[in-house]
This record gives C-alpha cells, sequence and structure tokens, in this order.
C-alpha cells in the first residue's frame, strides 16, 4: 500500500479563504491527500492569498521564497501551488517572479485542483484564473465526519461570492467577480450535513452576504433573513452568525431576523471604513453617517443587547483633518465592541489607486494609531460591561492549562473555564469574573450561587464609549 500523501495549507485573510481552504483539502482527500501542519513534510503545499491588504502579493513572494529555500535544502519534490486572490491578481507573474510555483489557480476554480494538478505533474506550468461557467459548489465533495469534527463545532458556509458595489479602493470586485448566490436548497444540505456531523454553530459567509438573493424552493428569490428563518429549524443548530455585510444592504427583514431568531447571535459586523460624508462618497460607499446611525438605532431597537464590529480605513487619497475627525466622532457615537483598522493602500487597477491627493505615510501612521487607541478603549469598556454577566458559551478548544477549555461568547470574545462540567461543543451558561486584554474568563452558572442570567445590560451597549468611560 501507497503512504498517504501529504497536504499544507496555509491561508491569508478572511473568513471565505479558510472556508476555500477547507474545501481544496475536502477535494484532494479523494486524490488521497491528507493534510500536515508542517509544509517541510509536504508533498503539496497551497498558499490560499488574500489580495486585500497591504503589500499583500509581497508577502506570498516572501513566503514562496521561504519554501523555495526549504526545497532546494530538502532536495524535496514539493509540488508548490497559489491560489485565491492574489493568484487571480498577478497571475502568470507569479510564476515569472516564482518558478518554483507549479500552479495557479483562482478562487472560482479551485474545484479542478485534481486535473490542474495532473497537468503540473506531466510537466505544463498550469495557470487557471478564468471565471468558469459551472458551479464549483456542485463539482465539491463534502467534507468527511472526521475532518468537520477535527475543524471543530463552528463552521463557515459560503452563501454568497463577488460584489457589484465597485467601491474605489478595493480589488474584490476584479478578484472574485460579480456578486452570485447559491440556491436556498444547496445551503440548508450542506449545513445540515455540518450539523449531522457535530457542529453546532454556522456563520453565513459572502463578500456582500446581506446582498444574498438565492433561488429558493417556491422558485422565488430568498433574502438571507428569510434563508437564515428556514436554517434556524435545522434541528441540533444552537447558533448563527453572517459576515460580511454592507450598509446599503441592511434591510427591515435582517434587522427584525435579530429580535425574532433566538439562534442568529446579538453581534454584527457592519464595515463603515469612515465616518466623513466626503469620503464616504469618494470612496463609492453609496451611504453616508447619517444612514450608518440611522440602522444603528434601529438594530439596538429590534436587540438592545446587541454589539457591533466595523472596518475603518484612514488615509484615503483626499482625506483631510476634519474627515479624520467626523471618523473620531463616529466611533465615540457607536461605541464599537471590536474593530479592524488600517491605513489605505492603493490597490493596482482600483480607481483611488491613481488619486492625485494620496495621504502622507506619516499622516497615516499618526491617524491610524490615534484610531486604534480610541477603538481599544471602545472595546474594553465593552469587554468589562461583561464582567458579572451570565451568557451561553460555545467550548470550541482545549486552553492552555491542564482541564481548561476556551469558548466563544455570543459577541466572539475569547472565554477560558477551568474544569467545566461540559466537553467541546456543548453550551456552558458562565458567568465572567476576570476580563483580561485578548480574552474573558468565566465560571459555569451553576458554581456561582448568586449568579443572574442576563446578556451584557442594554443600557451599557446603547451608551456610547464616553458614557461608558465617564
Amino acid at each position: 500500500m501507497h503512504e498517504p500523501r501529504k497536504l499544507y495549507v496555509k491561508s491569508f485573510g478572511c473568513q471565505m479563504n479558510v472556508y476555500d481552504s477547507h474545501r481544496m483539502a475536502d477535494t484532494l482527500a479523494r486524490e488521497g491527500f491528507v493534510e500536515t501542519q508542517d509544509p517541510a513534510e509536504a508533498d503539496l503545499v497551497i498558499l490560499n492569498t488574500c489580495h486585500i491588504r497591504e503589500k499583500a502579493a509581497e508577502k506570498v513572494y516572501s513566503e514562496l521564497g521561504r519554501l523555495r529555500k526549504q526545497k532546494q535544502e530538502a532536495g524535496s519534490d514539493t509540488m508548490i501551488a497559489v491560489a485565491g486572490c492574489v493568484a487571480q491578481a498577478e497571475g502568470a507573474e507569479i510564476m515569472r517572479r516564482a518558478p518554483v510555483v507549479d500552479l495557479v489557480v483562482g478562487p472560482q476554480s479551485y474545484h479542478r485542483l485534481p486535473e490542474l494538478l495532473a497537468e503540473a505533474r506531466a510537466g505544463k506550468r498550469v495557470v487557471d484564473t478564468e471565471f468558469p461557467a459551472e458551479d464549483k459548489f456542485d463539482h465539491l465533495p463534502a467534507p468527511t465526519r472526521a475532518a468537520t469534527r477535527s475543524r471543530g463545532p463552528a463552521a463557515f458556509v459560503t452563501v454568497q461570492e463577488g460584489c457589484d458595489k465597485f467601491c474605489t479602493f478595493c480589488v474584490v470586485p476584479y478578484t472574485r467577480g460579480a456578486e452570485v448566490s447559491r440556491p436556498v436548497a444547496k445551503i440548508m444540505d450542506e449545513a445540515a450535513r455540518l450539523v449531522d456531523q457535530g457542529v453546532r454553530e454556522i456563520s453565513l459567509i459572502g463578500q456582500n452576504v446581506n446582498a444574498f438573493h438565492g433561488a429558493g424552493p417556491d422558485g422565488t428569490s430568498w433574502s438571507l433573513a428569510r434563508l437564515m428563518e428556514r436554517m434556524a429549524g435545522i434541528k441540533g443548530l444552537a447558533r448563527l452568525r453572517y459576515t460580511t455585510s454592507h450598509p446599503r444592504d441592511m434591510d427591515d427583514d435582517l434587522i427584525a431576523a435579530h429580535r425574532d431568531l433566538p439562534q442568529l447571535m446579538p453581534y454584527l459586523h457592519l464595515p463603515v471604513q469612515s465616518g466623513s460624508d466626503r469620503i464616504l462618497a469618494a470612496m463609492n460607499r453609496k451611504h453616508g453617517r447619517d444612514d450608518f446611525f440611522a440602522i444603528i438605532e434601529k438594530m439596538r431597537q429590534a436587540r438592545p443587547d446587541m454589539a457591533l464590529s466595523s472596518d475603518f480605513i484612514v488615509g484615503f487619497p483626499g482625506e483631510s483633518e476634519q474627515d479624520f475627525e467626523d471618523t473620531l466622532d463616529l466611533v465615540r457615537k457607536v461605541g464599537f465592541a471590536s474593530a479592524y483598522s488600517f491605513k489605505y493602500s492603493p490597490r493596482p487597477g482600483t480607481p483611488a489607486a491613481d488619486h492625485a491627493a494620496q495621504v502622507p505615510e506619516e499622516a497615516k501612521a499618526e491617524r491610524l494609531a490615534e484610531l486604534q487607541r480610541l477603538l481599544e478603549a471602545s472595546k474594553a469598556a465593552f469587554d468589562e460591561s461583561c464582567r458579572g454577566r451570565t451568557f451561553d458559551i460555545l467550548l470550541e478548544k482545549p486552553g492552555r492549562q491542564a482541564g481548561q477549555l476556551i469558548g466563544r461568547s455570543p459577541y466572539l470574545q475569547s472565554v477560558v473555564v477551568n474544569d467545566p462540567p461540559a466537553a467541546i461543543g456543548d453550551l456552558l451558561t458562565v458567568t465572567i469574573t476576570d476580563v483580561g486584554p485578548n480574552s474573558l474568563a468565566g465560571i459555569p452558572a451553576e458554581a456561582n450561587d448568586t449568579s443572574v442570567s442576563q446578556s451584557p445590560a442594554s443600557s451599557a451597549l446603547s451608551r456610547p464609549l464616553a458614557a461608558m468611560e465617564a
């Protein structure tokens, strides 16, 4: 018998790439590959890349340089593939700059990996960055029960891909293509299979997930809210999430779903990017700051314990000090539980990259540092508001110390529990006793006779940061 070939997949970037990496591994499992965590012992290394942030391509080339050196020193014949959005954007240029690469495959073609690898083994330099007519999801095998269990009790399911918004800073419409939604029946089949294999929480993902308009079993186009209502009926599915959303697609039905579906977690990641109407218009975001405030107000009326996360870009071309102050003002007024923030970096081929009024790097760095201090204070205030509260934790993995398990709160916070009377995959009611910079700690609720089951107080959530700090 032949020993199984070993596969190492490294994911860069977003949840979409994590999902895609799992599906690549599932596809190659049928070809005799088993996953390894050590690239040095792999017969095939796949870099599943992201092209959103600054110097994304250079990070890939740096990783390829390390792999080239590793191959030379070991005298191995390991095959190397570059997948994902950098592959889509760079194409054959990757092979020109890094001849160690055997295969380049875009995010819409990885279902063809077995045949593409066969071509590469035959000596062909393979580049496949087309947008094929067939639906890749129709050709992807389901994960085995063992694979699903090894990935933990929380899973991603892609429901939508691509983007039609064309924000002037973003490459997604060019690397992922136009918005396409999967049929409801296929999503339901995948979700039900995951739950049957032990998954308790599913996050629905897409570049613009709340723009979902998949074909329903009744022949009509279903919204994300209607899809989640159907998914909430899957026996054994305890939690639902979705990401990433666009403010233009936050309709009243989706907001009402947060009120009506107990499985839908009270946590929303809603990128705003800037607090300045002038910059939002330059970004082609198709919403203003007042639109964002109106969404937040509706959401908190529907679900008072809602926590919010967002994305911010500082130093967009033409951003003035007043524009930046408008962003700080928005952060103070909303009070985010978490957020991601970045300096603007020109993405080749996007309209903003050629804008004449580029902000100096020094100014971008200073603004980012100031924004991050404010966002960190907002996160710390939210985490502190959870001290003494009691809510369910989904236990996901062992902790660093014996007897510890780590779970996720409804707000995606990491929570450490010592000697829990439960196992990985269980929901455990926990009272938060300690708040650290990177995680919370708690004890089972039955161990705390004075605990009262509750979510973080709606008043703490609905007050802006300045009030919470007072």
